[in-house]
């Protein structure tokens, strides 16, 4: 088994600070808006560097949308930034109309997702972003699993044509993928360990953990393959049917409800493609509550632990 290292511990939402800083220097065009978060999405360096192209709206993220949809028609690429649960939930309609299906080159971008967000309770913990970005035609969705690979996404992000929602996290977590960023590309799964025995394809924060699953599964004689799905939204397909017809079966690990998240997408391709025994580790169609982001992982299932016990489950489900 591939072993990957933990750097250091980083919130992924710094990634995006640092992504944004990037692409402040490389590309004129690129404009942010943020509904007063600047500190908590990271923005501040973008802001001190070029105020002329940053836009603070305020609480008001229905306009703030509304604004940068505009803003695509004289050729610049805005950044939108706040909460998941405001950049999706609160302003759906906006997103639907001003910017999906006039096909407007908005990048949303969405901090404090999934239960990791902790202490401020089920209000915020949004777990349906997922599933109401990809039903929405031409967009792009983007979980990424640590900082490297947020900063990484939001520079690519920015040379992509199209509406595209990027989400990421509060809390620090495991920082193990390319320093570089070259391996990441939109649409393109990332194979993390070879295995023979169980797919293992996970999104978000649920990636580090997939790959301490491998580990535990190792110990005891079974063969996982772990596969970063990075894009849930154009899904790799053919990585997925690939893996699923070596190891005969598989396990999706989001942080999102178990309705409308990656491991819908997976079993609608298995079911139209190849059937094959698959597991869910998410929420299982429930609210958050309040807590460290360690306590809600624990009591969700939503952690290593979750991942090898659904594997075990799967690989007993085999013909």
């Amino acid at each position: 088994m591939k072993k990957y290292t933990n750097t250091g511990s980083k919130d992924t939402r710094s990634g995006f600070g640092a992504g944004l800083t990037e692409l402040g220097k490389t590309n004129e065009n690129v404009v942010a808006l943020c509904a007063d978060l600047i500190g908590s999405l990271k923005m501040d360096d973008f802001k001190a560097n070029h105020p002329e192209r940053f836009f603070q709206v305020g609480i008001a993220e229905a306009n703030m949308i509304g604004m940068a949809a505009g803003l695509t028609i004289g050729g610049k690429i805005p950044f939108t930034g706040t909460f998941a649960n405001f950049s999706t939930g609160r302003v759906y309609d906006q997103i639907r109309q001003s910017v999906a299906y006039s096909d407007k080159n908005v990048k949303i971008c969405a901090s404090h997702a999934g239960l990791t967000l902790g202490e401020d309770g089920a209000t915020h913990q949004i777990l349906e972003d997922i599933g109401l970005m990809k039903m929405l035609p031409g967009m792009t969705v983007i979980n990424t699993c640590d900082y490297n690979q947020t900063k990484a996404a939001t520079i690519a992000i920015a040379e992509h044509h199209g509406p595209v929602y990027l989400r990421f996290g509060r809390p620090s977590v495991p920082n193990f993928t390319s320093e570089t960023g070259e391996d990441f590309v939109i649409g393109k799964a990332m194979m993390l360990n070879e295995g023979t025995d169980v797919t293992i394809v996970a999104t978000g924060h649920l990636v580090w953990e997939a790959l301490v699953a491998a580990e535990a599964l190792e110990a005891k004689g079974i063969s996982a393959e772990v596969i970063n799905i990075h894009t849930i939204k154009p899904l790799d397909e053919e990585a997925i049917l690939k893996s699923v017809g070596k190891t005969g079966c598989i396990v999706t690990a989001e942080e999102h409800n178990i309705l409308g998240g990656l491991g819908e997408s997976v079993a609608r391709v298995l079911s139209l493609n190849n059937p094959a025994p698959q597991e869910f580790v998410a929420v299982n169609d429930s609210f958050g509550e309040s807590g460290t982001p360690a306590q809600l992982m624990e009591k969700y299932k939503l952690n290593n632990g979750a991942i090898v016990e659904a594997a075990e489950k799967a690989i007993s489900r085999k013909k």
